[in-house]
């Protein structure tokens, strides 16, 4: 009878299929079969690139002569601990029985890389249709969908053009500058670490990323404070007090003097007195007032880097842990595919999202989370997301948002508490955008004192509408909405009767010490956004647009690039904090990068490298024209840098 092979990532997803398959299949060493299908798996990566010496004996050894190292023929090898199962997997391959192989790894660039490499080596039956299975989580309903409609797997060699390429262009760019590098610059860095030796490793990702963290401790270090000094003045009328700021005008005697620090301060006390005693019996009137209503939508859903990103905030852990724990609650079904860079759900599932939220109504145990869902039942709120900025088809590229599935409750008791914690963040992300917008009424006004200008503002939330799920620190506290005035903060009561036109009373001015402050250190989330936004550090405006949406490496990549520079000691990260700063090791790198080829250093190379894979992907470009590209590159920085010797 004919059979049909379906290859998952690992064991459990392979279980996964089956139960969803119905299948009542015999276990048999490394896969399971029935009288129709048979289901096996792969552990991780089963094939790798080989190193430069399987190539020539002579390459083991780190010589200039030998470099730079192209191969024209790739070499790839079966990994030897996985050798029993890659056998297994070759083997099924290969049966004349199997009429019909399913794909099924993950569904992204590195599971469509995984498979590709063990389809490769392993040569299947050639008589037999190969499909591919792209999922967006693990629930029966879509582990079925995904067998039903797999397509002919050739209309994803374009993805598997791209990851063939992002793993010859880091294997290319780390050997052979990691050893040029070190041969040329390696005794100086050992000098300049108190070491006897030391290897400079580089790669296309992480180098760009060590100089992100580098670049920012040194603007921290060689940051001097400036203190400078602003004036609040204090008016008023019968129901109360306000503060406003004054701020340099045109009409201003201040206007372009070289007395001021910034257009709302001054370099020296003395001066900011002098301008207070000119003001002294003056009258003060209102010559601006507006009075708005605003309203605020809740958040984009998650994506990887956001979800990595707040998890660092909230738990204090790093992105590569918040990532095997949302894996694991993609495994066990209760959200969908994580390594996503999209916030946005597709129109295809905005159609079926009431599913997701009945699913939440009645498995989810969770006391807060059921009272925020009857109130949307109670109140009615609409579930129909399709016109809102929450659905956008453009913006997704393999997968939409993370998102509860609305099952799997089956095994939430036994999940570890992070990991209930985690699925709790993402749920209420979810929950929040059914709810209305957060609605607040906001008053700015200008006071005017002899030509010199005040400004005040005051906010308050009338209505919680979505902060009632999301409930941020200070939700319901009134503040100012003049954001550059910490101190000032109104009481809209004091604006009640206000009118343009109107004089107020000066009550008082004073003086207030302020200091610039240097940027912040990264922590272990923020680096990751900040490498998903690495576009938009590139100055050139034509580049930037250009690469829109192409960050520093990938959402499956960017926390094990962080851990990675954490073990070679290029970067330390706080376990308390999170904090990431650079090593003496880390730095003693950058400057021989900065020195030898500063561009790695840049986003723009990195992300550049990263928009022409995406093309290659999209099929925009050809594989040979980035490939020629990349090797021009490398025989370029070669000749440059050996001439520098």
């Amino acid at each position: 009878m004919p059979k049909k092979l379906v290859i998952a990532e690992k064991p459990s997803v392979a279980m996964e299929f089956a139960k969803a398959l119905k299948i009542n299949a015999t276990r048999k060493n490394g896969y399971l079969e029935s009288d129709e299908w048979i289901i096996t798996w792969c552990v991780g990566h089963l094939v790798t690139m080989s190193y430069p010496e399987v190539y020539d004996e002579k390459l083991k050894f780190w010589r200039l002569d030998t470099l730079p190292f192209i191969p024209q023929e790739w070499k790839y090898e079966i990994i030897p601990a996985v050798q029993n199962q890659f056998n297994i997997v070759k083997e099924l391959l290969q049966r004349e029985d199997v009429e019909e192989i399913y794909n099924a790894g993950d569904s992204g660039r590195e599971g469509e890389y995984i498979q590709r490499l063990v389809f490769m080596m392993a040569k299947p039956n050639p008589k037999a249709k190969i499909k591919r299975v792209w999922i967006d989580s693990q629930t029966e309903d879509e582990i079925r969908r995904g067998i039903k409609e797999a397509k002919d797997q050739s209309e994803y060699d374009s993805l598997s053009d791209s990851a063939y390429l992002r793993a010859k262009e880091d294997y290319l760019i780390g050997i052979n500058f990691s050893r040029l590098l070190s041969i040329i610059y390696g005794r100086r860095v050992a000098r300049e670490i108190n070491e006897e030796k030391a290897s400079i490793s580089v790669g296309r990702v992480m180098t760009c990323v060590l100089g992100m963290v580098v670049s920012r401790e040194r603007e921290i270090r060689n940051f001097v404070k400036t203190k400078y000094y602003k004036i609040i003045g204090e008016f008023g009328n019968q129901n109360g007090t306000f503060k406003a700021e004054w701020k340099v005008n045109e009409k201003s005697k201040m206007f372009e003097s070289p007395k001021l620090y910034n257009e709302n301060g001054f370099k020296k006390e003395d001066d900011a007195k002098q301008l207070i005693s000119s003001l002294a019996g003056k009258k003060a009137n209102i010559t601006e007032l507006k009075k708005s209503k605003q309203k605020e939508n809740a958040p984009l859903l998650f994506n990887l880097a956001e979800i990595q990103n707040e998890c660092t905030k909230r738990f204090k852990i790093k992105p590569d842990e918040t990532l095997e724990i949302i894996q694991n609650l993609y495994e066990k079904k209760l959200v969908t595919y994580p390594r996503t860079d999209a916030r946005v759900l597709s129109s295809a599932v905005a159609k079926e999202i009431s599913k997701n939220l009945n699913g939440l109504v009645k498995g989810y145990k969770d006391e807060e989370v059921q009272s925020l869902l009857n109130k949307m039942i109670t109140e009615k709120y609409s579930t129909n997301l399709i016109k809102t900025k929450y659905v956008n088809d453009s913006k997704i590229t393999d997968h939409y948002a993370i998102i509860p599935t609305g099952q799997g409750y089956e095994n939430f008791e036994k999940l570890p508490e992070l990991q209930k914690m985690v699925y709790n963040v993402i749920v209420k992300r979810f929950i929040a955008i059914f709810y209305p917008p957060a609605e607040y009424n906001k008053v700015t006004l200008t006071v005017e004192v002899e030509n010199e200008i005040f400004n005040a503002s005051g906010k308050v939330c009338t209505s919680q509408g979505y902060l009632e799920v999301l409930k941020p620190k200070n939700a319901n506290k009134q503040s100012t909405g003049n954001e550059q005035t910490v101190e000032t903060e109104n009481n809209l009561e004091a604006f009640k009767d206000l009118k343009k036109g109107q004089e107020v009373e000066v009550k008082n001015y004073e003086i207030k010490d302020a200091e610039t402050s240097p940027p912040s250190r990264y922590n272990s989330g923020s680096i990751i956004l900040a490498m998903e936004n690495a576009g938009k550090l590139i100055e050139e405006e034509e580049l930037r647009e250009q690469i829109k949406g192409a960050g520093i490496g990938t959402s499956a990549t960017r926390g094990e690039i962080i851990k990675k520079l954490e073990k070679i000691k290029y970067i330390e990260i706080n376990s308390k904090t999170q904090i990431v700063t650079p090593t003496k090791k880390g730095e003693a790198i950058y400057d021989v990068v900065n020195y030898s080829m500063p561009d790695m250093l840049n986003p723009k190379l990195t992300a550049s490298w990263e928009k022409g894979l995406d093309m290659v992907a999209k099929k925009e470009i050809q594989s040979n024209e980035f490939m020629v590209k990349l090797e021009n590159y490398i025989n370029s920085k070669f000749n440059k840098l050996v001439v520098k010797m």
